[in-house]
């Protein structure tokens, strides 16, 4: 058998993630790699936490990347923060709050769940409802922007409740970082994951983090030894905090934090609030080409996300079929339903680089094409 390199299609990216990466993103992952305890490159990570910390809209000193997708980011925040004798509530309404459970059940705590139906936001009411019924419980944990659905939750709310029964919160941003409002320090969050291949725009792999004052806490008067070696932050935070020399911890992802500093950087030339706003801009313009369709969003439209949108599968057509017609005959990629939605749905995302006027036009274009062609 004979190799040769690998030339990967032109593609249009709009599923749930990875998204369309920008030429200046690509072209800063391409330049040379230096050693990463290299003076040069620690005042490069210096300037990722502080773009960090505007994405984030948080003061937390502890705000980096991490070197791992955001699946490790959960992880971290977890099995950081938890203990087999804490009581953990998870909310979920969908594939990634059941991710979340996971975690809390591997760790050994003790899990309180929150059940709220797929394709709507958590209610801040059977929250509240089961911290009365749970006053032992010191963490709650809950997805922002629900891939799998397209949902998104009311975060200011549901840490409001968590805070006024004393408990630490732990949020998944992996959809919401850079697209929805997000405001840390307002919002009282206290430990936050994402992904930088979401809203960031970045290339997949790396996992942006935030712990507050009352994480970091928590974590240093652990008295039983984080599960994970390589995802103890206290070990990472010899690598990511101080002055001058850093501790080695591991060999960081170079070039990708090449290309998240970029991406971070033209999040911060164009503007947090500028950000979101385009994104809602981009979502009521597809919305308004489904509409003439005649297709259906699962999600109410209070509780929708603008990058991720779910949609129901018109009468009649088939899911793969069409799907692998958008990517054969126009290079589109959009995703299938997961969970309670697999082959009921299409996800259809506009994120980060990918929500442009070009991408929901040659979307809309596309569909429209395919329904008319396979339509039974």
């Amino acid at each position: 058998m004979s190799f040769s390199s690998f030339i990967p299609p032109q593609r249009t990216l709009m599923g749930p993630g990875p998204s369309d990466v920008s030429a200046r993103v690509l072209s800063a992952l391409s330049r040379p790699t230096i050693g990463h305890l290299d003076p040069s490159f620690v005042a490069m990570m210096d300037e990722v936490k502080l773009l960090l910390q505007y994405a984030f809209q948080t003061q937390n000193p502890y705000t980096i990347a991490l070197s791992a997708p955001g699946s490790a980011g959960m992880e971290a925040c977890f099995v950081n923060l938890v203990t087999p004798e804490d009581t953990v509530v998870v909310c979920r309404n969908g594939v990634f709050g059941a991710r979340m459970i996971e975690n809390v059940q591997r760790i050994g705590a003790k899990l309180v769940t929150v059940e709220s139906d797929w394709g709507r936001a958590v209610e801040p009411q059977k929250l509240e409802d089961a911290l009365k019924q749970h006053p032992e419980a010191s963490i709650v944990a809950f997805v922002h922007a629900e891939t799998s659905t397209g949902a998104s939750s009311d975060a200011k709310t549901l840490c409001d409740i968590a805070r006024q029964y004393d408990c630490l919160t732990i949020v998944d941003a992996v959809t919401s970082l850079g697209g929805s409002e997000l405001k840390v320090d307002e919002w009282g969050i206290d430990a936050i994951y994402s992904g930088s291949q979401k809203c960031l725009s970045c290339v997949p792999g790396i996992s942006p983090v935030s712990f507050s004052e009352r994480a970091i806490e928590k974590l240093k008067a652990r008295n039983v030894p984080v599960q994970s070696w390589f995802l103890d932050q206290s070990l990472v935070m010899g690598y990511w905090s101080g002055e001058g020399k850093r501790a080695y911890h591991h060999t960081a992802p170079v070039n990708s934090l090449y290309a998240m500093h970029e991406s971070l950087l033209m999040l911060k030339e164009e503007g947090l609030e500028n950000s979101w706003q385009r994104h809602k801009n981009m979502h009521q313009l597809l919305a308004d080409g489904l509409a003439d369709l005649d297709i259906e969003f699962i999600v109410p439209k209070s509780e929708r996300l603008a990058q991720l949108n779910t949609i129901k599968i018109p009468h009649g057509l088939d899911d793969a079929q069409v799907r692998g017609y958008l990517l054969n005959e126009f290079n589109l990629e959009i995703g299938a339903g997961l969970g309670q939605f697999a082959g009921n749905a299409w996800r259809i995302g506009l994120m980060g680089f990918a929500a442009r006027k070009e991408n929901v036009a040659l979307c809309l274009a596309a569909l429209t094409e395919a329904i008319n062609k396979f339509r039974k």
